[in-house]
Parts: C-alpha cells; sequence; structure tokens
C-alpha cells in the first residue's frame, strides 16, 4: 500500500472508469440524436423532434460532466506519469492535442446550438447541427482511441537523441490497425449503450403509463438500434479486435483464456477458473477447436500459451483480466438476447403489453455499462506489465518525485468530488425524466 506507482495506476484507472460513464452514453446519444432528427426532417411529424429534443438535454448533462471528470486525467499525465509523459509525449501529445482543441471545440459548439438553436435555424440547420455534434463527438474518440492504441501496439515513432519517442510518419500513427479496429468496436459499443438507455426510459413510461406516443417511440428506436449494434459490436467488430489480440499481443490471448498449455485446434472457454499457480483451468466448459477459429480463422491453428513465454512477460493479474474479459463476453451475448426478444415482440406489436420484457428492458440498462468496463480493463490488465507495449514498462513510467500519500489523497478528494457529481447528475436526469419530452411551442 505504500508503494506510489500502486496508488498512481489505482487513481488513474478509478478516474478513468468514473469518467467514461459519462462520454459512452454522450457518443452513442450523438448519432441516436441524428437519428431522430433526421427522421422528424423526413417525416415531418413533431413526436421524433420532440424525442430528440429531449435526448439533447440528456445529452448536454452528460457531456458537462463528462468534461469535469475529465480534466483530472489529463493532469495525472503530468503529476503521476511524468516519467511516460517525457518518453512518449512527442507522440501521445499529437492526439491529446487535437481531442482537446478540435474536436472538443466542435462537439460543444455545435451542442449549443442545438440546445438554444432550435427557434433559429431551419429544420436543415437544425439537422445540420446535429450531423456536426455527432461527428465532432465522434472525432474526440477517435483521437482518445488512438492515443490508447500506440500504447497497445506502438507505430510511426522513432526515438530521439535522447531515448524518447518522436513522431516519424503522422498517418501510420494515426491510422494505426489497432485504432482502427479499436474504435470501431468502441463506437459500436457506445450506441449499445445508449439504446439500452433509449429502451430502458421507453419502457419506464410506459410501465407507468404516461407519455404514451413518446414511450412507444423510445422502445421503437431503442431495441431496432439495440439488436443491430449489439450483434455489430460481436461481429464484425469484436472479432477483429480478437484477431488483432491473436496477432500482436498472443500472451494476452492467452491470459484472457486462461491457456497455459500450446497446440492446435484450442478450446473456448466458456466457464472456468483459472488457476495460475497449478498452470490449468479448473471445472472448463469449453468449445473445441472454437478459439483457433476466432483467433486466426482456422480451426486447425496453433494458439501458443502462456508457458511459451518468459514469466515476467504475463499479464500481472491473470485472474482478474480472464474474469473481465468473460463478463465482457458474456454480457455481450445476454444483450444480442435480450434486444433479439424484444425485436421479436415489436415485431408481432406486442411489446408494449408484455410486462415482463418491459421490466427487463428498463433493469438492463446498466449491462451496457458493466460490459464497456470489463471491455477497457481487458484491454489495460491486458497490455501489462508494458505501459507502452514492448517499449515502456509501466514500473519505468511514474513519477518518482510523487509518494503514495499524496496520491493516495488526492485519490479520496477526488472520490468525495465524484459523489457529489453523481448526486447532481441524478438529480438533474430524474428531473428530465419526470418531465419527460416537451413540445416545441411548450416552456419547458
Amino acid at each position: 500500500m505504500g508503494d506510489p506507482l500502486f496508488w498512481h495506476r489505482l487513481q488513474f484507472g478509478f478516474t478513468a472508469t468514473y469518467h467514461y460513464l459519462f462520454p459512452q452514453l454522450t457518443m452513442g446519444l450523438a448519432l441516436v440524436i441524428v437519428v431522430l432528427k433526421a427522421m422528424g426532417l423526413r417525416t415531418g411529424e413533431a413526436r421524433y423532434n420532440d424525442a430528440a429534443r429531449f435526448w439533447i438535454k440528456i445529452f448536454g448533462i452528460n457531456f458537462a460532466v463528462g468534461v469535469v471528470t475529465g480534466i483530472p486525467l489529463e493532469f495525472q499525465f503530468g503529476t503521476n506519469w511524468a516519467a511516460f509523459s517525457r518518453f512518449s509525449g512527442g507522440i501521445i501529445g499529437q492526439t491529446l492535442g487535437m481531442e482537446g482543441m478540435f474536436a472538443f471545440f466542435l462537439e460543444s459548439s455545435f451542442l449549443g446550438m442545438l440546445i438554444w438553436g432550435e427557434k433559429k435555424l431551419s429544420p436543415k440547420g437544425h439537422f445540420g447541427a446535429a450531423l456536426a455534434l455527432w461527428i465532432g463527438s465522434w472525432l474526440s474518440g477517435y483521437f482518445i482511441i488512438a492515443t490508447n492504441a500506440f500504447m497497445q501496439h506502438p507505430v510511426g515513432y522513432t526515438h530521439a537523441a535522447d531515448g524518447s519517442l518522436q513522431l516519424a510518419s503522422f498517418w501510420a500513427f494515426v491510422l494505426n490497425p489497432w485504432a482502427l479496429g479499436q474504435y470501431a468496436h468502441n463506437m459500436i459499443a457506445s450506441v449499445v449503450t445508449a439504446s439500452f438507455v433509449v429502451a430502458a426510459i421507453g419502457a419506464y413510461w410506459t410501465l407507468k403509463g404516461i407519455h404514451p406516443e413518446q414511450a412507444r417511440l423510445n422502445l421503437r428506436a431503442g431495441t431496432i438500434m439495440g439488436l443491430i449494434f449489439s450483434v455489430l459490436v460481436a461481429f464484425p467488430t469484436g472479432d477483429i479486435s480478437g484477431k488483432l489480440v491473436a496477432k500482436y499481443q498472443p500472451i494476452t490471448l492467452a491470459a484472457m483464456e486462461g491457456r497455459f498449455e500450446s497446440g492446435p485446434r484450442a478450446n473456448l472457454t466458456l466457464v472456468g477458473q483459472p488457476n495460475v499457480a497449478q498452470r490449468r483451468i479448473e471445472n472448463p466448459i469449453q468449445l473445441p477447436a472454437v478459439l483457433s477459429f476466432i483467433a486466426y480463422g482456422s480451426f486447425s491453428s496453433n494458439v501458443k500459451g502462456l508457458l511459451e513465454f518468459p514469466e515476467d512477460q504475463w499479464p500481472q493479474n491473470i485472474e482478474l483480466l480472464y474474469y473481465s474479459f468473460h463478463i465482457m463476453a458474456g454480457l455481450g451475448t445476454i444483450m444480442i438476447a435480450i434486444m433479439g426478444l424484444a425485436a421479436l415482440l415489436l415485431w408481432k406489436s406486442r411489446l408494449d403489453t408484455a410486462r415482463p420484457m418491459l421490466w427487463v428492458l428498463m433493469l438492463a440498462f446498466p449491462f451496457p455499462y458493466i460490459a464497456t468496463a470489463a471491455g477497457w480493463a481487458v484491454a489495460e490488465f491486458g497490455r501489462q506489465p508494458w505501459l507502452i507495449y514492448g517499449l515502456l514498462r509501466t514500473i519505468q513510467g511514474g513519477s518518482p518525485t510523487v509518494n503514495a500519500g499524496h496520491t493516495a489523497f488526492t485519490t479520496l478528494g477526488f472520490a468525495g468530488i465524484f459523489v457529489v457529481l453523481s448526486v447532481l447528475w441524478l438529480f438533474l436526469i430524474g428531473r428530465e425524466i419526470a418531465h419527460g419530452p416537451v413540445a416545441h411551442t411548450q416552456k419547458a
């Protein structure tokens, strides 16, 4: 507990996990808002614009809290991870700067136009602002993903005379194949989050018997988009991410599956407990040869086990990595099943009256949040013991002059601030849900 590195890692992981609760919803809602505005523009029906107006308010609240909670992360690069920043600042400073100066300001500017400019803009102009908001929020996401992808699979760099990293090819860095695959998977997951939230609000209003027209619209939009994007997050984007791990981080793949022995026709473990001390999986339920196919596209492919690599290169918490991966994959399967059943009931015009399904939809909205947090845990735990894969170990990246007590104290301070922000967020979101959608001609 007196190790500064432990507290540096705990603080960054804690603040990053809490922060990402908000942008993962706003990035997904940005696309939902575009779809609603497009439907309103195409059909001329006010209900679509009323729904979009409601979700723009939710977007604004989440965006504001996301900005506040993201600020500590930026400072931690200098306070807690000074050695890492000195070593890699010539690379990651490019995308972090672009995220802050370009995408963030584009996003915030057009959000203001959406919230306060509807009466000033034409319907097409307001739709254009929604489209720009979506582009800005997804650009912001790409720059962050590209930064993380460099840490997972460093490309486009060269070593300076002092040993630090410098940019050799901007386009190689920005178009990192890991970034492209990770970005697609992450952004599709954000739409899944938004879809579950939209469906949950629709289910809540239906169960309460209020805002019936908007409840049906939200149920329909959330269910249809939820099914489509829940499938896409598994295939092809999840499949692409898995193949990237197999190609560039085979040790991580072995740890994710608790695989110790190498060999062809590798089994995919559905259930089991990794026993690292005895180098085996206990009580396994497995699908024969499926891991070989998922990783390399062939049932006969050889998948390396952990014993083929030096132990000092293994992820430092194999059990946590293993369970995080299986929570993510398991919840992904459950979410497909939920939205598939909801879509079937919607197709049969029975969703509005299927109260058990409405309760499931209302209570299932945390699933994508948990799955996404578990997915990021897989990415970050899987990269260990490297801070930049193959170039800089985590133990080398901290700030040697910042002691454990200072970081522990500020971590407690962040926790207190986040409690206050959470209460404020719950109050504001609860108030908007209670008010419901308001027509443009009415006063909010």
